[in-house]
């Protein structure tokens, strides 16, 4: 966007924490997994959202393009969904006597991919240059896509008749993976209080942000300080899932770059304008776990890829940070 906002990073904290703020008034009790959402958009990546059916994932999607002004589009993935009703395609005008191009649902600023693992490979693949490039090719013709653009797909981790195992290609081009997991039975019962009050099963919220604000925010992160020794930290929790005895194969570059992205949101969203260690063990479990591959003998044993991304974080030894904080930021 040629007029985005040049936006401070004290502004970007405000704006992302009142975001934060109304998302939070509908989805109840997953305080931390909502952070990591925020994060991600604030990133610029996309986030796979794998959990249970039930437990929020669609409607997270809903309050965050509504929170955050922008346009939403929601695509059902099932199993004879074609790449062009993803993309788009050429439909002949009998008026003009020439092809037009008819733009996809992919053509809007959060697109929510439901349930991604029910279409088959070559239906999913459709997403790939889209979600690396910003951009769709129709017929040797390139269309850009809008800006911002953001993918929330939605995952059903059990449920495997029927399905399509995401390759790890595609699963590369997440930034983040997020489960939100159950709720307590206190925040279960808050959950129904609230929908008494609200005498309404849709929920609307009104925007905090536009696009152009979000854009701007997502550009200010360029602004926040990493210092060499966390960043080499990140490296080397890297380098160590490559050499792990449980782990067949390791987190390529990409999963060190995931995480200066992803713990630069975080450390604006806790009220910083440098990245802190703990800010990168923050967001290690999102954004390594699904780029690493157990041992076949450990799948039987249900072992958590997250688990070994934080034991590996826990092997690593922390760097002392010598920045401290130069603003505060407004709740």
């Amino acid at each position: 966007m040629s007029d985005t906002p040049s936006i401070s990073l004290d502004q970007v904290a405000h704006h992302a924490g009142a975001v934060l703020k109304s998302v939070q008034s509908v989805i109840v009790g997953k305080d931390e997994p909502l952070k990591l959402v925020l994060a991600g958009i604030l990133a610029g990546g996309h986030i796979l959202l794998e959990d249970l059916p039930g437990l929020g994932k669609t409607l997270t999607a809903r309050c965050f393009a509504q929170s955050l002004g922008l346009d939403f589009r929601r695509l059902q993935f099932t199993p004879d969904l074609l790449p062009a009703d993803v993309t788009g395609s050429l439909l002949y005008n009998q008026k003009s006597g020439e092809f037009v191009y008819r733009k996809g649902p992919v053509h809007t600023n959060l697109l929510l991919a439901d349930e991604i693992n029910r279409t088959p490979p070559k239906t999913q693949s459709a997403l790939l240059e889209a979600m690396q490039e910003r951009q769709v090719s129709v017929e040797g013709e390139t269309h850009l896509l809008p800006e911002p653009f953001t993918v929330l797909a939605t995952s059903n981790p059990v449920e495997f008749e029927g399905t399509y195992q995401l390759p790890e290609a595609q699963l590369d081009r997440f930034l983040l993976r997020v489960s939100f997991g159950y709720p307590t039975p206190d925040e279960e019962w808050e959950v129904l209080q609230r929908r008494i009050s609200r005498r309404a099963e849709t929920v609307d919220l009104a925007p905090v942000i536009d696009a152009r604000t979000l854009v701007g925010m997502q550009r200010a992160l360029e602004n926040v300080t990493v210092e060499d020794s966390v960043g080499r930290y990140m490296v080397a929790i890297t380098a160590a899932t490559r050499g792990h005895a449980q782990l067949q194969v390791g987190a390529s570059p990409r999963g060190s770059l995931a995480l200066l992205l992803a713990s630069r949101a975080l450390a604006v969203l806790a009220g910083r304008d440098f990245v802190t260690p703990d800010d990168v063990k923050g967001v290690a479990g999102a954004a390594l776990a699904h780029r690493i591959t157990l041992k076949p003998e450990l799948w039987m044993r249900r072992i958590d890829p997250a688990a070994v991304v934080a034991d590996i974080c826990h092997g690593v030894q922390a760097p002392q940070t010598a920045q401290t904080p130069t603003y505060s930021a407004r709740q």
